[in-house]
């Protein structure tokens, strides 16, 4: 999860609610006059006017009463999420809270299906929301989605496919290396959280602390991403802490050269805070007299995102 993506701003009449979901509770006004449950949070019951509101704790369980699914972001941060689930939930005390639903194929939501709560954990200050997944889903009651977390739980998954068997290719066999060559992208690699202090720490090296990568506030203000977003050169480095599971290896090389890149390009955005991840093909093969020369076509995307954000076609030299 990105952070610019734009968070809950308690107020003095919400700030029970999203203080409840921190706890890991939902909690909401019912009026002591009338018994009527009241949401959105307000200062007044909305049946009988009285301002005699106390805020209690709830189940959370209702029923699906409308969904919409979006498939376009409306800024990249949020392209991790496509597709949106975005839902209205009636829950049992009769108010109707908007959310987004988790967990669920899209064949698999319909109006009126019953519903349990989700508090999900998005900042590290415990800031949560409150989602909603079928009721017979085996999905605990509270997730952590910051985006340390999901890097890590995709670490795990990258780790288990690296350790799968790979094939032999010798660098010196050219027709297999040549079979090597592919129109289709190997699997996603592990992810890596690209934060603010990873951009100002590469400003810092390289001396480009131009205010879009370095200043959150004017950024937030001024730019066309609503934050900062992350050096293209930065995104490109970061490809090597990304371990891509590939099916093969080359071996009986002395040496392998990086002979630099016959295309680099920065087609995309990374806000700051999101995670990235990578995968590859091999384009072209070719043998020198030095040895067996590889293109190798890398992309990295933001998680989500169908748009590469940097595309990076490098020449490796095995000798």
């Amino acid at each position: 999860m990105s952070t610019n993506k734009p968070l809950p701003m308690p107020t003095g009449i919400s700030a029970p609610f999203w203080n409840g979901l921190k706890e890991g509770r939902v909690t909401i006004p019912q009026c002591k006059s009338c018994g009527h449950w009241v949401f959105f949070p307000r200062r007044h019951c909305d049946k009988c006017w009285s301002q005699d509101l106390e805020w209690k704790e709830v189940k959370g369980t209702g029923t699906l009463y409308t969904y919409t699914l979006t498939r376009v972001p409306t800024m990249p941060d949020f392209a991790d999420e496509m597709p949106q689930k975005m839902a209205v939930v009636e829950l049992d005390e009769g108010v109707r809270i908007n959310t987004t639903l988790i967990g669920l194929d899209e064949a698999e939501i319909a109006v009126g299906m019953r519903l349990k709560p989700v508090i999900d954990t998005v900042a590290t200050d415990g800031t949560a929301l409150l989602r909603f997944t079928a009721a017979d889903k085996d999905i605990p009651a509270r997730i952590d989605s910051t985006p340390a977390a999901l890097a890590a739980a995709a670490e795990k998954a990258a780790e288990t496919a690296a350790a799968a068997p790979r094939r032999q290719v010798r660098f010196d066999d050219e027709a297999a290396m040549k079979a090597l060559v592919s129109e289709n992208y190997s699997p996603w690699s592990n992810q890596v959280v690209v934060d603010q202090a990873l951009i100002d720490e590469f400003a810092s090296l390289s001396g480009d602390d131009y205010w879009i990568h370095t200043d959150p506030e004017r950024a937030r203000r001024q730019s066309p991403f609503g934050g900062t977003i992350a050096h293209g050169a930065l995104v490109q480095v970061l490809q090597s802490r990304l371990t891509i599971p590939l099916d093969y290896e080359v071996v009986g090389f002395n040496n392998m050269v990086n002979y630099g890149s016959d295309r680099l390009r920065f087609p995309a955005p990374v806000p700051a805070g999101s995670r990235i991840h990578a995968r590859s093909r091999v384009k072209s093969v070719e043998k020198l007299p030095k040895g067996m020369q590889m293109t190798m076509e890398i992309v990295t995307h933001v998680v989500g995102s169908e748009r590469p954000s940097v595309i990076n076609d490098l020449v490796i030299l095995y000798m």
